[in-house]
């Protein structure tokens, strides 16, 4: 018998309208159907790794296996443990590829911590949890050219994260509110960070700037304090949606939609193309649901959730085979 180890790593939504690159929240279907990635690694007789593909999205990842993030992961994870004076197995890792590429959805941050998370698992924990955070950051970083934690943090510890980068903290948990009902929505379109980014100004208006901070501050505090009526009305966009709605057909006329099921706020998940409505009616989500299934959506590799916030994020079970 091998002892195999199965890592899960959830699907995240960043920015949250209010705050750009520095907020990131980990999403659950209340259906109960998983939405994020797995990585599964098993012991192998034979030297270096394997890394295979299965999934919705196997499709649309690279062909050749050494070019996979999983593969980047486990690269790095061997590098790392080299620098300790320790050596990695031979291994075989299989990676389920269940959240679409360039949708605005953190799946790559979900390949790179379920990859991470399942690699420490199958050597005793040998990183611990800041050597795996520290690693999945920089692969992320691999991936969009910079390190952004607003999809790694929430999907690896769950919950609603804040980055703060400061005295060696990388991201703390803020007050979820559990009434709220998170309807996420990819509409089967890709839009490329590189280019949700390239639209974006060089400089901004001081006023842009002020309420930016402004209604981030205002955002956390009402987290902290329980005030979800100060928080739902903070959550707009003055830096990156008034230039990003334009990459993702739909989404004014969807954030109307949901204004008129009172909404409580609609944004861009990430940089697209998914975006999110939050309602505390679950009538009005399955409602919007249902409109963004008929009128938003266009084509089969799309699909539409209602979601809470997933306050457990990545997890790993051993099994024996």
């Amino acid at each position: 018998m091998t002892k195999a180890y199965r890592a899960y790593a959830p699907a995240s939504a960043a920015n949250l309208s209010v705050g750009f690159d520095l907020l990131g929240a980990a999403l659950k279907p209340i259906s109960g159907a998983p939405l994020g990635d797995f990585v599964t690694v098993r012991p192998s007789t034979e030297m270096g790794c394997r890394v295979h593909t299965t999934g919705r999205y196997a499709h649309k990842l690279p062909s050749d296996p050494h070019k996979n993030i999983v593969y980047d992961a486990y690269l790095l994870y061997k590098e790392t443990l080299s620098a300790h004076g320790k050596a990695v197995l031979n291994l075989d890792m299989e990676l389920q590829k269940n959240l679409p590429v360039c949708s605005g959805l953190g799946s790559s941050a979900a390949s790179v911590v379920a990859a991470v998370v399942a690699l420490d698992a199958v050597h005793g924990d040998a990183l611990g949890e800041a050597g795996r955070i520290k690693l999945m950051g920089e692969l992320e970083g691999k991936i969009s050219g910079s390190i952004h934690y607003d999809n790694v943090a929430p999907c690896y510890y769950g919950g609603l994260q804040l980055i703060v980068g400061e005295c060696g903290i990388i991201s703390e948990r803020l007050h979820a509110f559990p009434n709220w009902y998170w309807v996420s929505c990819f509409p089967g379109i890709k839009v490329s960070t590189a280019a949700a980014r390239s639209i974006l100004p060089a400089q901004y208006r001081r006023q842009d700037v002020i309420t930016y901070g402004r209604h981030l501050a205002a955002f956390v505090h009402a987290c902290h304090s329980g005030n979800d009526k100060l928080a739902a009305a903070c959550l707009t966009d003055v830096i990156a949606e008034p230039y990003r709605a334009q990459l993702i057909p739909g989404f004014d006329l969807a954030r109307q939609y949901g204004a008129a099921l009172q909404a409580l706020a609609t944004g861009i998940s990430g940089s697209g193309s998914s975006i999110f409505s939050i309602f505390t009616s679950l009538s009005a989500a399955k409602e919007m649901k249902e409109w963004l299934e008929r009128n938003f959506i266009d084509n089969e590799d799309g699909f539409c959730h209602i979601c809470s916030i997933d306050e457990q994020g990545a997890c790993v079970e051993e099994f024996e085979e």
